[in-house]
This record gives C-alpha cells, structure tokens and sequence, in this order.
C-alpha cells in the first residue's frame, strides 16, 4: 500500500498507523467524500472506491495521476533540478489551462510550500509562501504505484452529500469533515475555497443517518466538541482519541489533543494505553452547544 502522494494538514496518516485495527475488513465499496490527502484510501486500497473533494485542482490532481503517472514524475524530475526561490513564486504566479499543467503545478507547489498547507485568496489564488523543503521529486516508480491504487476508483468534484446518497448497503464510508463546531469561527471555517458551515455539519450528519438507514457502515472523525457530540448524541459508538497537533510550525508549541470517532459498528479488541478511550454520550452536550 502506497504513502498518500500529498502533504495536507488535518490528514489521517497518524490515524492509519496508530490505529489501524478501528477499520472494517469486508465491505464491497469504499466511499469518502472529504478526500483531502487520502490517506485512509491508501491504507486500505479497497478495490472499489468513490472518492470525492470539492477542491478542482485536488480532484484534477489525482485524475491526473490516476491516468498519466509517469508524465507528471517526468515534469516534477525536471523541476526538481530547477526549484528556487525565484522558481517557486512564478509558478505559484500561473494559471495554465491544461489539466496535466494544472496537476504538475498543483502538487509542485504542495510537495514546497509552507507545511503543505492549501489556501487561496478571493481571487482564487494560491497564495502560501515558500517553506524548507526542496524535494519535488518522487522515488522511482512511486506515481505508478499510485495510479494503480487509483486504477478503479471513481474521482468526482462534488459536494459531500452526493457522494454519501450513494452509500447503500455493503458500503463502507470515511468521513472526516472540517472540524466545525459550533460558536467558533462565527460558526465556519474556510474549506479550499469554500466555507463549510454549521449548517454544513447539520446537513452532513442528516446525510450519513440516511446511509446508515440504507445499511452503510460509517466511520466519522470530527472534533471532540459539545457540539459535535450533540447532533450525533443518538447515533452510533463514540470514542475518544488521543493524538498531537502537528498544525503548529514549532514543534515545541504542538500539543496533544483529542478527536472524536464515531462508527456504526463496535470496536474490538481497543487498546487503552493506545489513546483511545470508549466515552458514552455527552449528557449535557445540550447545556454546552
């Protein structure tokens, strides 16, 4: 199973090599429609799979490797040899039309930017500034292994429901929203180059009781919160995880932290001095939302 090909804060590498035994084992479909950095799909490589982001040049990127891998390692080998200072800021200075272009920019610019991070301005601009790392190239072979693990699954530029109305029985669906709660951020925050809302969680949680109503099997990962805990208060198996913030630029300012894990299906076997705590639900989420 391949490493995720992108560097994308919130993503879920901790969670897939901490804690891979909280995953199902058979279902018939994978479905995740925050797709982000992917990497839950990379670690269990399901041979069916929808995968969907709101983000067009994230969605453009993966197309793009999924059909013409070895075109995009030629282009980032080229400019590898290349990255400056003064490279980096023209191509973060250009637009191009072609999607194969648009792909080699895309993943250029999050393979050198600071930590990785996506954010563009009112125009649509990327507009994050260079950081420390001068690795543009990928080991040999890699964005094949990539493409192959991409082969079969279904890339769409949708909104999240879309993709969970598709989820039915024999399903099994990721979901990992922006962690939105309520009275932060005026009850937003800024999702590519959209804001996901409060009133985006509320339709988000209304979305996945109506697949797991069809017989879907859902794992949410979402922010230990009241709030969050309220509107899912009569749904499904809530647990506590312990893990680091790696959001902050210094290390020495990173913190430990707790995510909320909810699913439809009973985890075995948890390990407690592994961070992951089963907590019944928030009796007076009501009180603090």
């Amino acid at each position: 199973m391949p490493e995720p090909f992108l560097k994308w804060p919130g993503g879920k590498r901790w969670l897939v090599q901490q804690h891979a035994n909280l995953f199902p084992t058979s279902y018939i479909r994978y479905l995740e429609p925050f797709l982000g950095g992917g990497a839950v799909f990379f670690h269990l490589s399901p041979q069916r799979a929808v995968l969907s982001d709101t983000n067009a040049e994230l969605i453009n990127a993966y197309k793009c490797i999924q059909q013409h891998p070895s075109l995009i390692d030629e282009q980032l080998r080229a400019l590898h040899k290349q990255h400056s200072n003064g490279l980096y800021y023209r191509i973060r200075s250009m637009r191009p039309n072609d999607s194969l272009s648009r792909a080699v920019r895309f993943m250029y610019l999050n393979r050198t930017c600071f930590n990785g991070i996506y954010r563009v301005n009112l125009k649509g601009d990327f507009n994050v500034p260079i950081g420390s790392k001068d690795l543009v190239e990928y080991p040999a072979g890699y964005l094949e292994n990539i493409s192959a693990s991409l082969s079969t699954a279904l890339l769409l530029l949708v909104d999240f429901e879309d993709t969970i109305n598709r989820a039915g029985k024999g399903d099994f669906v990721y979901v990992d929203p922006p962690y939105t709660v309520m009275h932060n951020n005026n009850n937003f925050i800024k999702y590519n180059t959209k804001l996901f809302s409060w009133s985006d969680q509320l339709r988000l949680a209304s979305a996945i009781r109506r697949a797991a109503s069809r017989g879907a099997e859902i794992m949410i990962s979402n922010a230990d919160n009241p709030s969050i805990h309220a509107i899912y208060r009569d749904f499904g198996n809530h647990y506590c995880i312990n893990r680091f913030s790696v959001l902050a630029a210094e290390s020495l300012h990173r913190c430990k932290t707790t995510e909320l894990l909810i699913t439809t299906y009973e985890l075995m076997n948890i390990d407690k001095s592994h961070g992951i705590l089963r907590r019944t639900l928030c009796r007076h989420a009501d009180a603090n939302a």
